[in-house]
């Protein structure tokens, strides 16, 4: 009758195994607006050059930041490092899977030994005709053992590890967004210093101009000393901006190349030669603050991160119960020779049922339940947190994408207006009816307004780029980053 008691204590375990014990995860509501404030000024844009929201780099229309994005994404360092602790979660998952199974294993044995007659059983066997102190000994067993999850602790852990393996998913292609904006970053803004360089060294050649004109009515007594040296002071403060914006140039570069996983330098004949600022592309899928729920991939990290916690909790409410397993064991052993190992009479078998249950340590498995919960709330804070600075991040891109676009419109409208004034002032300072001093101030604000013009281009470029980064534009999100585990 035992065998009988023990096979049904087994069934009933395994009846119950439908039994979960923790919280079950429900993905929690998170605060949000039914549309952005600047989303219509966006949509309305003047430029026509619509952008792929997967591919957006694409958009700007420049072959060459679309083969650095590329090239990053297919190098970056950052970007292997995510996808290693990726694998890692893998791996975690495979274990907890595997401990819902069965495991079993194969041991055999082969031993010989000579027996001690001074000792109590050496001198009995001793005595014994024909006694011989070798002795043999053969062994085989397949052993099999099974935890059986009545109370659903190991299930628990599965869904967090599952979890896990989901957030570093995410990870992985939010550092690939990174990754991405980061490269088009520092393209354009490179290009920007470029273009702000050749803007400075155009007016060090006028200025150079301007100075030898100068000199040369100096030495024919038609003008003044302090002509001459307002002239010379107004170069050397146009010829102090280039060292600035050079180191700006090679500071770009170099963070181009380890964005590339390449050694500083190594592109930089292929970005020596000075090329447009791109130009921002069309943004027409905006989408709604809900959709950064599923298009954002660090919200998608932070919601993970609370169904594992979540899950946890349930894997310490398990401590609560007890924890049965079966063990079986099939094999042979003879000590008489190697022959016989597999004979009738050396067969052997056991199967064992076990009980864990730590009635005497509830104040530990409090505490940690206590932890487990703890966690949880964090990572609630964390995700909540994460929509609101996401849907901030929105927010701000798109105003600063508008007013900069705006700004870039009227610093070129005037960049037009005080060309022409600056070349009206000049001719009129040969003919002798305006004054060095009219010239050089013309000169100083064109170049102001030239600078000011190429940086609030550059700025303008940047901010789409925030902007399809701020939306989680260039991936797209899997159907088991949002489902529950």
């Amino acid at each position: 009758m035992f065998p009988l008691r023990i096979l049904a204590l087994v069934v009933s375990a395994g009846l119950l195994s439908g039994c979960t014990v923790g919280p079950d995860y429900h993905r929690p509501d998170a605060p949000l607006a039914e549309r952005y404030q600047a989303q219509t000024a966006v949509q309305q844009r003047s430029t026509s050059r619509p952008a792929s929201f997967a591919v957006w780099w694409e958009g700007f229309d420049d072959p060459l930041l679309s083969k650095f994005v590329s090239d990053a994404l297919a190098q970056n360092l950052d970007l292997a490092q995510a996808t290693a602790r990726m694998a890692q979660a893998r791996a975690g998952l495979g274990a907890a899977t595997a401990a819902l199974l069965p495991s079993g294993n194969i041991s055999g044995q082969a031993a010989r030994a000579y027996q001690s007659v001074e000792t109590p059983l050496g001198q009995v066997l001793n005595s014994t005709p024909d006694y011989n102190r070798y002795g043999n000994a053969y062994e085989t067993d397949l052993n099999a053992s099974w935890e059986i999850d009545v109370f659903g602790g190991l299930r628990r852990g599965r869904q967090a590890a599952l979890a896990d393996y989901q957030a570093s998913e995410a990870g992985v292609a939010a550092t690939r967004l990174a990754v991405a904006s980061q490269t088009a970053d520092s393209y354009i803004t490179l290009r920007g210093l470029q273009a702000r360089l050749a803007i400075a060294d155009k007016q060090v050649s006028t200025q150079q101009e301007l100075l030898d004109k100068v000199q040369l009515l100096h030495s024919k007594g038609l003008a003044p000393e302090y002509q001459l040296r307002q002239t010379e002071g107004a170069l050397a403060q146009v010829q102090a901006t280039v060292p600035v914006l050079r180191t700006g140039i090679d500071a770009a570069i170099n963070a181009l190349d380890v964005m590339l996983g390449t050694p500083p330098g190594t592109h930089r004949a292929q970005l020596a030669s000075p090329g447009a600022i791109p130009q921002a592309p069309q943004i027409a899928s905006t989408g709604t603050p809900a959709d950064l729920l599923r298009r954002r991939p660090d919200i998608i990290v932070a919601e993970r991160r609370l169904a594992a916690s979540s899950a946890r909790i349930g894997v310490a409410v398990s401590e609560y119960y007890p924890k049965f397993s079966l063990s079986a064991l099939l094999g042979s052993a003879t000590a008489v020779s190697s022959g016989n190992l597999f004979s009738g009479d050396a067969s052997q078998s056991a199967a064992v049922l076990g009980l864990r249950w730590r009635l005497f340590d509830f104040g530990r498995i409090n505490a940690r339940i206590d932890q487990a919960k703890g966690q949880e709330a964090e990572a609630l804070a964390a995700y909540r947190l994460s929509v609101l600075h996401a849907t901030e991040d929105v927010e701000n891109a798109f105003s600063a994408l508008v007013n900069r676009e705006s700004q870039t419109a009227a610093l070129t409208r005037g960049e037009t207006a005080l060309a022409s004034a600056r070349q009206s002032s000049f001719i009129a300072f040969q003919q002798g009816t305006a004054s060095l001093i009219d010239v050089l101030h013309n000169d100083e604000t064109l170049l102001q307004a030239s600078d000011a013009r190429a940086q609030a281009q550059t700025e303008s470029a940047r901010t789409a780029v925030a902007t399809f980064r701020a939306l989680g534009g260039g991936w797209q999100p899997p159907e088991t980053a949002t489902r529950t585990p």
